[in-house]
C-alpha cells in the first residue's frame, strides 16, 4: 500500500490562502527596486527624504578594544572620519 504524502495538499492549500500576499510582495518589491535603481546619485543627494533620514554620523569614536572595526569597511560609511579613544 502505498503511503500518504501530505505535502502536496499542504502546499495546495497554502497556495490558496497566501498567493495574493506573494504577488502583492513581488510586486512592491519589483516597484521600490525599479524606482531606487532609477535614482541618480545627485536626485538622492536633493531628495526630502534622504535630508530626513540621513542618520550617518561624521564622527565615530570606538573604543581602544573596538577599533579593530577601522580597518573594515562598511557601505555608505565613512571610515577616514573614524577616531578611536586613543586618539582623543
Amino acid at each position: 500500500m502505498r503511503k500518504f504524502d501530505p505535502w502536496p495538499v499542504f502546499f495546495k492549500r497554502e497556495w490558496k490562502r497566501n498567493w495574493p500576499f506573494l504577488v502583492g510582495f513581488a510586486v512592491t518589491g519589483t516597484l521600490i527596486t525599479k524606482f531606487t535603481l532609477g535614482l541618480s546619485e545627485e536626485e538622492a543627494k536633493n531628495s526630502k527624504f534622504v535630508k530626513a533620514h540621513k542618520r550617518i554620523p561624521e564622527v565615530i569614536i570606538l573604543p581602544p578594544d573596538l577599533s579593530f572595526f577601522a580597518s573594515l569597511t562598511m557601505d555608505g560609511l565613512n571610515l577616514k572620519n573614524l577616531i578611536t579613544n586613543e586618539d582623543v
